[in-house]
């Protein structure tokens, strides 16, 4: 791998991990959100510093090129946060439902009493 493409690699995680430590440091996301991107950083800088681990892995893996085995690396990851977004939205969705209840509930128990006091 060329020396310019690994530094590129290198600054582009670099200023990730910049925006990863502001988005977190403005409780724009939570800590358990952003350990995804953290960790994406991590083997960024890692690559980039060692690249020959990914011509050892593609070969282990048994691909052809690199660029294959990144892209099916990259859509497994897609996959991931997908599955983890899918499963963050399910949860909101069951809270939010459970909140308008509770809120109906208390309308209901309101209007019952005010009903009680104008009697």
């Amino acid at each position: 791998m060329p020396l310019n493409l690994r530094l590129s690699i290198l600054i582009i995680a670099l200023i990730l991990a910049a925006v990863i430590l502001r988005v977190l440091h403005k409780d724009m996301i939570p800590v358990k959100y952003s350990l995804l991107w953290g960790i994406g950083v991590i083997v960024l800088i890692i690559l980039s510093i060692w690249p020959n681990i990914l011509v050892s892995l593609a070969n282990l893996i048994g691909f052809q090129t690199i660029s294959n085995m990144v892209t099916g690396v990259l859509f497994v990851i897609l996959l991931f946060i997908t599955i983890s977004l899918t499963v963050i939205v399910s949860g909101q969705k069951k809270k939010i439902t459970l909140l308008v209840q509770e809120v109906s509930i208390l309308k209901n128990r309101v209007n019952d009493l005010e009903e009680k006091k104008g009697e």
